[in-house]
Parts: structure tokens; C-alpha cells; sequence
């Protein structure tokens, strides 16, 4: 698997996420989160202890890592130099080393923790850790995960995870479980009161007492026809998880989605896009969030793609009928900026660009990129070259640079494809 995975060895140029807001946290990389959490649900409780497995790739004498405020840490120790002393400050977590950690030396900083989690607030709503009626769960996109664990919180930075979470009876918890990398804002944690549903070989549903199954009845089918068209599903299993709640949104978490009991009927699309984020955002992550469209795009399009094989709509009147949606905008696809970064002109003019580039190869070319594309980049991160490169190698002659220049870098609408 490592050799799929490329990730930065250093941030993307300057000292803070232009998106987030948030400053980078310099010269390490977490390798893994253990975490193990006691959580009450009648008082919002949470005590828990994460164990970090960190390697520097510069000498570290400091270091930070992101944690909000209203968690309290307790106590931290590391395994390699020794922790001199530690603070908290502006929802960072400051540690200073007796010494300094040598470069690729492995080590374990195991902190102490405790608080009433609670959401972040940003320009995009209520972040990260809700409290619901009855449970709770963690929507993290883009920068919610501080808000219940000490993290790097960037996306292109990917870890693994062991999370063991103890509530008080009866309820249960539905957490992250893969073996691979991912990054800090699809792990998650939904704790409520749920019964199993199995679908299929590799898929199954977590649902409240008295929530029928509805459109989450096609999932395995779903599951079958992405496989077709992107390549082997990336995760070991997948699993949707029903709040008993009405919830806005759905939202991606590494080998699961989130969703709420309004989602279960008339929502064959929302599930559609959520099952595609496993290979395109999950598994394939983003270098920076400036180019979320690789993200939602290849999600939007998926729901194209699943309601022409449905005969619900065909491609081409999909096609059509979002591309004469689409204003006049001042902003460019390849740099949305954050206030537009999940705006639904991003996620359908990327589902457009998608088309566009499926029409400038041809179908057998675009399939067939699309598996390059997943299989080179499995569990590492991805920037427009590496799907570029995919369309050429199957495509020589194509004009894919015109195409992907046409729709990405310039704020006129191209001609519909």
C-alpha cells in the first residue's frame, strides 16, 4: 500500500491553511491516533486519553497540535524527549520538549483529556462534534475534528486509527474502522440507539428503532456499479449510519456516511454521492482545499451517473438541466476560495468538467482513466495533474489540457459538453 501513498512532506508554501484559517501545525507527520473515550450522553461528557505515534522531519524542540479550547488537557507524555511542559491557546495545544526529538525518530505522545465537547464555529456553520436529542456525532468537514480529539488537522496529512468509545447504557457507538490511511476530518464517532441491517457482501446499514430502510435498500447496487465503474471499492466494508434526527445534510466519513431519518426516502442521489466520496475525496484526498471540485465534482457527477443507469435520467439530460442552472460567477473552479468552497455551483460546474473531459476521450479512454486514476492514488492524495495524467495515458491525442484549462481557470461558462 505505501507505495500508493504519497503525502507532503511539508505544508503547502506559508504557515496557514488559507481556507480553514487555521495555522499549520510544522515538522512532523502523525502516523496514528489511538483513541480511548469515555462518553456520557446526559451531561456531554467526554474523558479520554489519544496516543499518537508522530515521526519528525525536522528536529522538534516544540510543536503544536489542534485542539479546542473547551476540551481540557490533563497530562501529556512522550516516549522521546520528554515533555518539558505543555499549554493551551486559541484552540491549540503547545507543547515544548526537555529535549529535542532527533529527525525520523519515531515517538509516542499520549495526552489526557476532558471537557464538554462542543461544535466549532465557522464562516461554513456549526462544526465537528454535535449533541443530538438523543446521541451524538462528529461532522468534521473542513476543520470540525479538533473539537473532540488533539490532531493535525489538514486533510493531506492521513493516519490510521484505533478509536474505542464507552457511553452509558443503552446506547451504542458506530465509529471510523479501516486499516487504512485517512485523514482527520473522515474519522467520526455516532453514538445513538441502532439496529444492524445487513445489505450485501460489503455493505450494511445502522438504523434507529422504527426507521424504515427506504432507498438504503439500493446500496449494495450502488456499491456494484461504482466498483464497475471506478475500480475495487477502497475500504474493507461500507456503512450508512441513520440518525434518529432530521439533519440538513449527509455527510462522507471514511467507510461510512452520516445521515439523518428525512434521508431514507426520495434520496437515491444524496446516497449515491455520499457512497462515491469513499473513492473521491476519502480514499483519493486532497492536497489542499482549494481544489475541493475533485471532491464534489466526481461525487455530483457519480449521481448523474447512478440515475442514468436507473433510467431515472439520462446523462445527457443531467448534463443539460445543471449546466442551465449555472450564473455568471467571479470565481474560478480551480480556486474557489473558502466563503464558495462548498457552494453547489462547485460541486455541479465540477460535475460538468467531469463530463467535459468524459467527451474530449470518449467513453472507453474515460472509464478506463478513471480506474488509473484510483488505483494509482489508493489512500494518498491527488491534484489535478494526477487525473490529467490518467485521461493521457489513455487518451494521447485528446486536448485534455484545453479542456481542463477552459473549465477550471477561467470564470466564463464553456459551451455545454
Amino acid at each position: 500500500m505505501k507505495k500508493n501513498l504519497r503525502l507532503r512532506s511539508t505544508p503547502i508554501p506559508g504557515h496557514r491553511d488559507t481556507y480553514t484559517g487555521v495555522d499549520f501545525n510544522l515538522g512532523f507527520h502523525v502516523t496514528h491516533y489511538d483513541l480511548d473515550m469515555d462518553y456520557k450522553v446526559g451531561p456531554n461528557r467526554l474523558d479520554a486519553t489519544a496516543t499518537l505515534t508522530l515521526t519528525p522531519w525536522r528536529e522538534l524542540d516544540h510543536m503544536t497540535l489542534d485542539l479546542m479550547d473547551a476540551l481540557r488537557v490533563r497530562r501529556v507524555d512522550a516516549t522521546v524527549g520528554g515533555v518539558k511542559r505543555f499549554r493551551q491557546s486559541q484552540n491549540k495545544l503547545r507543547i515544548t520538549f526537555a529535549e529535542p526529538v532527533p529527525v525520523d525518530t519515531e515517538f509516542r505522545l499520549s495526552i489526557r483529556y476532558s471537557g464538554t465537547p462542543r461544535p466549532r464555529r465557522t464562516s461554513w456553520g456549526m462544526l465537528g462534534w454535535e449533541e443530538l436529542t438523543n446521541g451524538a456525532l462528529t461532522a468534521n468537514q473542513p476543520n470540525g475534528a479538533p473539537t473532540w480529539f488533539p490532531c493535525d488537522d489538514t486533510p493531506d496529512e492521513k493516519a490510521t486509527y484505533s478509536i474505542r468509545v464507552r457511553p452509558d447504557q443503552p446506547y451504542q457507538v458506530i465509529t471510523t474502522e479501516t486499516q487504512r490511511p485517512i485523514a482527520t476530518y473522515l474519522a467520526t464517532i455516532n453514538v445513538g440507539e441502532f439496529t444492524y441491517h445487513d445489505l450485501g457482501p460489503t455493505t450494511g446499514v445502522w438504523l434507529p428503532r422504527g426507521v424504515a430502510m427506504g432507498d438504503f435498500a439500493l446500496q449494495q447496487q450502488m456499491v456494484d456499479f461504482f466498483t464497475a465503474a471506478f475500480g475495487p471499492y477502497p475500504y474493507e466494508r461500507y456503512t450508512a449510519v441513520v440518525h434518529d434526527e432530521l439533519l440538513e445534510i449527509p455527510l462522507e466519513a471514511a467507510g461510512l456516511s452520516i445521515f439523518g431519518r428525512n434521508h431514507t426516502r426520495g434520496n437515491e442521489r444524496l446516497i449515491a454521492h455520499e457512497l462515491a466520496h469513499q473513492w473521491f475525496g476519502n480514499s483519493l484526498g486532497l492536497a489542499q482545499w482549494s481544489d475541493i471540485w475533485l471532491n464534489e465534482g466526481f461525487a455530483c457527477y457519480a449521481e448523474w451517473l447512478w440515475a442514468d443507469f436507473r433510467g431515472i435520467s439520462l446523462i445527457d439530460d443531467s448534463v443539460r438541466a445543471h449546466y442551465l442552472e449555472q450564473t455568471p460567477h467571479h470565481w474560478i473552479l480551480a480556486d474557489p476560495g473558502p466563503k464558495d468552497m462548498f457552494d453547489d455551483r462547485v460541486y455541479k460546474r465540477g460535475a460538468l468538467l467531469v463530463h467535459a473531459l468524459r467527451r474530449e476521450v470518449g467513453d472507453v479512454a474515460f472509464f478506463a482513466a478513471l480506474k488509473t486514476y484510483t488505483a494509482c492514488s489508493t489512500h494518498g492524495v491527488v491534484e489535478p495533474f494526477d487525473l490529467v495524467n490518467a485521461l493521457k495515458t489513455h487518451a494521447p491525442n485528446a486536448d485534455v489540457d484545453r479542456v481542463m484549462d477552459m473549465w477550471l481557470n477561467h470564470p466564463a461558462l464553456p459551451e455545454c459538453p
